[in-house]
């Protein structure tokens, strides 16, 4: 009877035990206040992270931490950096490392932006200043044995969605996009001059928001170049006022007159590099243009940014004056 005894108290201890066990790391750590990054570099152990979310104050001491792993099915916690911006149990905190759930900033960069624009992305994520990013994107040499005409990044900077550790520099956060790029461009498997390419890509992205319409844009500057033609094309206008510092929305026409080399309206051929990072459907549009003698565009009346192509100035005025009357209705 007497054994029968101890054994139904041990029973309960075990059960009190247990519950308290289970409610210790189940329950969220109220005394946690604001936003902490904490990294954890490769190789760190169970018990130093314990020490390191202990200080930080994520859990309420490192055994809470250490004791999670009970249950945790032999997971192996994760390294990286991590951010912890709410109360969490202890169990929910193992989780979380045990998942890998590393912090990383999302940078979306759309086809047919510049340097510039992503320069203020990065800016208003808080990765670092867009000076910081521009100095980095204004030298070349990382894409020099692609291009050996490079001026800049422009037009490698391949658009993406990319996760960008908080320590990530300039540096190194052009060089994934610039690797990007480099993937694209080798599964094209194209013989075609790179930089040509890439350059009139960068036109076509920027004129062309209709997709169909590309390998058609691609055609016309392509029969301009062939024929001496100036591409007269407003995109290389505008990048050449922001390369001036003097970009102010619109198109005037001291840019029209402006000298920098950017400038299509001024100057035949092809401006001296990119002025926008184009997407693989632009580049193929390059490398596949439509077959047409087209040699100007307009767009068409309404919002759909849509343009009619015509083979001689005639039609185009014509095409020109339809836009027109549309704007006045």
């Amino acid at each position: 009877m007497r054994l029968l005894r101890l054994l139904g108290v041990a029973v309960v201890l075990a059960l009190a035990a247990g519950g308290y066990l289970h409610f210790r790391l189940h329950r969220p750590y109220r005394a946690f206040q604001g936003a902490v990054f904490l990294d954890f570099p490769r190789g760190t152990s169970t018990e130093a992270m314990a020490d390191e979310l202990a200080k930080a104050g994520v859990v309420r001491s490192r055994w809470d931490f250490v004791l999670a792993r009970l249950g945790a099915h032999g997971r192996r916690l994760q390294a990286g950096e991590y951010r912890f911006d709410n109360a969490a149990s202890p169990r929910e905190v193992y989780d979380r490392i045990a998942r890998g759930d590393i912090f990383y900033y999302e940078l979306v960069v759309p086809e047919g932006k510049n340097m510039f624009d992503i320069a203020a992305a990065v800016e208003h994520l808080g990765l670092f200043k867009a000076d910081a990013f521009l100095a980095a994107a204004r030298d070349p040499r990382m894409i020099r044995d692609l291009d050996p005409q490079a001026p800049t990044l422009e037009g490698y900077l391949f658009p993406d969605t990319y996760r960008v550790r908080r320590r990530t520099t300039p540096e190194e956060l052009c060089r994934t996009m610039t690797g990007k790029f480099r993937e694209v461009w080798g599964n094209l498997r194209t013989s075609a001059k790179l930089h040509d390419t890439v350059t009139l890509a960068s036109l076509v992205e920027r004129e062309g928001k209709v997709a169909p319409e590309r390998p058609l844009i691609a055609a016309v500057f392509q029969n301009r170049l062939r024929i001496g033609m100036k591409l007269d094309c407003d995109p290389t206008t505008i990048y050449a006022a922001l390369l001036d510092h003097r970009y102010r929305g619109t198109i005037y026409k001291s840019d029209l007159e402006s000298d920098n080399a950017y400038n299509t309206y001024r100057h035949a051929g092809l401006p001296p590099g990119p002025i926008a990072n184009p997407g693989l459907a632009s580049l193929e549009a390059v490398l596949n243009p439509a077959d047409s003698e087209a040699l100007y565009f307009v767009l068409r009346p309404g919002n759909s940014g849509a343009h009619e192509f015509s083979n001689n100035i005639a039609a185009h005025e014509a095409a020109i004056a339809r836009y027109r009357r549309g704007l006045q209705r």
